[in-house]
């Protein structure tokens, strides 16, 4: 039969038995008198082994020991067979991710565990320092890693009921606020949160370069008299913790 005839066949094309003949994995037969390749039963059955073991997954690289040895056949198999297993487990992951996500409605780019936190945008709440708190949320969450979150979680809840008056304060702070009452904010975050951070000894701590990049993200999202009161309450907290 003809190349054409082979390929139809097979379901390939014509290139791909070319490729397939250039590097090896089926025998280019002697051509006729008038210049053709004649292909026989026996390219047809390479051919057909040849696309059955490439739909499984296996490069063509590693082809011609497996075409040739029953043995690395299934060895590779077996080890096809763990990657498929791993990438199950992976999608299955996923799909509960994004269940999550579809039925709590949180944004697909932060943490469910975490998007419970965040500020939706309402009259209450500036649209600057909802995107400000999500990318905060998404930030520290990173810098903390998975092992962080419960504690993270467990920072954020404990000051949810109280939390709501002082936000609002800080939301309204401008470069018309008294320093007197920027002060008072600064006395009364600290100690909104001094026992929180106290009991959170679980917490994993933030390096130097992380807290940098904490800082830089308020600096980018924040009005300057806002910024100067979260480093002003860091640093207080830090003395007191003895850090």
């Amino acid at each position: 039969m003809l190349s054409s005839e082979l390929a139809e066949l097979a379901g390939v094309t014509v290139r791909t038995l070319r490729h397939y003949h250039q590097i090896g994995l089926l025998a280019e037969p002697p051509r006729s008198a008038g210049g053709y390749r004649r292909y026989d039963v026996g390219h047809l059955v390479r051919l057909l082994r040849i696309t059955r073991l490439t739909a499984l997954g296996v490069p063509l690289s590693a082809l011609p020991p497996v075409l040739d040895d029953p043995g690395a056949a299934e060895q590779l198999l077996e080890e096809f067979d763990r990657q498929a297993a791993a990438e199950i487990e992976r999608f299955t992951a996923r799909r509960a991710s994004i269940a999550v996500l579809r039925r709590t409605g949180s944004p697909p780019d932060l943490p469910p565990e975490l998007a419970a936190f965040r500020s939706a945008p309402e009259p209450a709440v500036p649209a600057t320092m909802a995107r400000y708190e999500h990318e905060q949320l998404l930030l520290v969450g990173h810098l903390l890693g998975e092992a962080g979150h419960a504690e993270l979680i467990a920072l954020l809840s404990a000051g949810t009921a109280t939390v709501a008056p002082l936000t609002a304060r800080f939301y309204a702070l401008d470069s018309d606020t008294p320093d007197d009452e920027v002060a008072a904010l600064i006395d009364d975050l600290v100690a909104h949160l001094e026992p929180m951070v106290a009991r959170l000894t679980a917490l994993p701590a933030i390096d130097r370069r992380a807290s940098a990049l904490v800082d830089e993200l308020g600096e980018h999202n924040l009005r300057p008299v806002q910024h100067r009161v979260l480093r002003r309450v860091e640093q207080r907290l830090i003395r007191s913790d003895g850090s």
